[in-house]
């Protein structure tokens, strides 16, 4: 478990938000030097949020920190997988944690009951066909963000990835409010065609 791992690396004073440079920078580092330094700080960075994003979707606070640590933990093992061809830092740390939701609660549906053997109960853990189709959209909502420019990317992201208000993004991006408002408006007039179907 990612405790374990991270118990061995010295703490971190608190973290402001860093350039995607930098976050780049923390998981090639990761990769190549296996440096656990880099992973303490995309720690401190990521999870808060991922435990935040988890306590949303449901998860208890054991649980949300459960995954929050698994998922960093992918990060430390599979760090030399991350593309930025492939999108941003934040996207694949979240979608590493969606991912491993996804495979919690399939576990959880197949858990058996012996002392509710014969009772029929609905389950709401998504089924195999439904986590193809979730796979599927979450695809195409990538594919069809890439073709917004880079600003415009990066006030999607945090707003709706990140869930960060409006308030915050202006002051973390360094722009007024009424022009994250506006950037927003424009990728939500340019997406809304691509994607009207999955509403």
């Amino acid at each position: 478990m990612l405790t374990a791992t991270m118990s061995q690396i010295p703490p971190q004073p608190p973290t402001g938000p860093l350039p995607a440079d930098d976050l780049a920078k923390l998981i090639e580092r990761v990769a190549t030097l296996r440096d656990r330094e880099a992973l303490a700080k995309l720690f401190d960075i990521f999870a808060p949020k991922l435990k935040a994003i988890m306590l949303r979707h449901g998860a208890n606070s054991a649980m949300a920190e459960d995954l929050a640590q698994e998922t960093l933990l992918v990060v430390w093992r599979k760090a030399h997988l991350y593309s930025a061809q492939r999108g941003a830092v934040s996207t694949w740390i979240f979608t590493i944690a969606r991912n491993l939701r996804i495979d919690h609660l399939r576990r959880q549906s197949n858990r058996p009951y012996e002392d509710l053997e014969g009772v029929e109960i609905a389950s709401d853990a998504p089924g195999g066909d439904r986590i193809v189709e979730e796979n599927q959209i979450v695809d195409r909502v990538t594919l069809a963000i890439r073709t917004l420019s880079k600003e415009q990317q990066d006030v999607v992201r945090l707003s709706f990835i990140e869930d960060i208000p409006h308030s915050e993004i202006a002051t973390r991006v360094g722009i007024p409010l009424g022009t994250v408002k506006s950037r927003l408006r424009l990728a939500y007039e340019r997406l809304r065609p691509m994607l009207e179907d999955l509403q």
